[in-house]
């Protein structure tokens, strides 16, 4: 398939989003236009994936060579029936059918971008939804089966075991998958459509250098670093937990520096071990990266973890929790990283490194190595423009 059009639909769209999958459409976006293919971004209104209130107007805007058409989300559900139902699905209780549809439409609706695909559909050549979870895919996946790739970006949780979820795997024309063990996990949740384990694209940083991010990081001290959403399903608390047993039962001279989204909630032994960077921009984010002892993964939630590779790209190694395959995955295949079971061995991680800050500084250089072959953007662009040629 010679360049074409393209609609790429995210949950969200901007740079001062923070999300695998929406940074991994945002920057295909891109690289698809640079590659001469028409691009279009078709998104909601919300900037916060908690309320998902519309934060920008709704219409058309540009971004650089790409399009993006925002379509508002709309709040129209039993938020009541909502939640309670989505306390049963976290605890594994079965739910109906109907539950179901009234769990997914009680957060978000879209009308308007379903709507606009319907009229529209036949100006693309294919539509890219992304992730699993939304109203966006599973109910856009539904206008034109035969020209949509779903990208799910699938975690092994209660929510991808519910049977509405198995048509977005098994309907549309393609689905791409961004590891070898999200994958398999999909094998085991539907009969998949044709499918392709396309990676993701990792940019590599102009530099990395570590002087500048201690600077930002304003520590003296040694530091792990987090960066993401600061929120329990990403394994915040975990190592919140963990960090704090560290300092105030072993006195490990080391900080804890984050940057991203959500609430710190840091007991007022350690709160002056935390620094919370806040949001910071693609420039700044290697730097603090580089200046780390380590990055610490605690998320068992991950399809692909860009942030391990952001860090392996900055020369520095990884802790992560090996209850993520994927994660666990990605540091045994490197040799960048080291993994944790439970919460005492991620004790004895940031013990190791307040001990020693240069330990698993050793390992960064082979996850770099690992990053450059298997995920640069060049090579993850390939894979997609071949599954895309494939597209009846």
């Amino acid at each position: 398939m010679s360049p074409g059009r393209l609609a790429l639909v995210p949950t969200r769209y901007g740079e001062e989003v923070v999300g695998g999958s929406e940074a991994v459409l945002r920057e295909a976006a891109h690289l698809f236009a640079e590659r001469g293919w028409d691009v279009d971004v078709l998104t909601t209104c919300a900037s916060d994936h908690h309320t998902w209130a519309n934060a920008y107007p709704p219409g058309t805007t540009t971004d650089g060579a790409v399009t993006v058409r925002r379509f508002r989300t709309v709040h129209d559900g039993d938020k009541v029936g909502r939640d309670t139902i989505e306390g049963r699905i976290q605890l594994g209780l079965p739910v109906t059918p109907d539950e179901q549809r009234t769990w997914l439409n009680g957060n978000f609706r879209v009308p308007d971008l379903f709507h606009y695909l319907l009229a529209h559909h036949d100006d693309y050549d294919a539509i890219v939804l992304s992730p699993y979870l939304f109203w966006t895919t599973v109910s856009c996946a539904l206008v034109a089966p035969d020209k949509t790739v779903v990208m799910p970006c699938l975690h092994d949780e209660h929510y991808a075991y519910l049977e509405m979820m198995r048509p977005v795997l098994a309907d549309p024309a393609q689905v791409w998958f961004l590891s070898e063990p999200e994958h398999e996990l999909g094998h085991r949740l539907a009969d998949l459509a044709p499918h392709h384990v396309t990676g993701a694209g990792v940019h590599v940083p102009a530099s990395a250098d570590a002087a500048i991010g201690r600077k930002l990081a304003g520590t003296d001290r040694p530091f792990v670093y987090y960066g993401g959403r600061r929120e329990g399903g990403k394994g915040w608390d975990e190592l919140l937990g963990a960090f704090t047993r560290a300092v105030v039962e072993h006195g490990a001279d080391l900080d804890l520096v984050t940057t991203g989204t959500g609430p710190i909630d840091a007991s007022p032994a350690i709160a002056g071990r935390v620094v919370d960077l806040g949001l910071v921009d693609d420039e700044q984010r290697p730097h603090i990266y580089a200046a780390a002892a380590a990055y610490v993964q605690p998320s068992r939630n991950e399809s692909f973890s860009r942030t391990i590779m952001e860090s392996w790209l900055a020369g520095t190694g990884v802790i992560a929790s090996a209850g993520s395959d994927v994660v666990a995955w990605h540091c045994q295949r490197s040799g960048g990283g080291v993994t944790y079971d439970n919460p005492d061995e991620l004790v004895q991680a940031l013990l190791l490194v307040a001990d020693q800050p240069d330990a698993l500084r050793a390992l960064g250089p082979s996850g770099r190595e690992y990053v450059l072959r298997e995920y640069a953007w060049p090579r993850v662009l390939d894979s997609m423009e071949e599954a895309l040629e494939a597209l009846p």
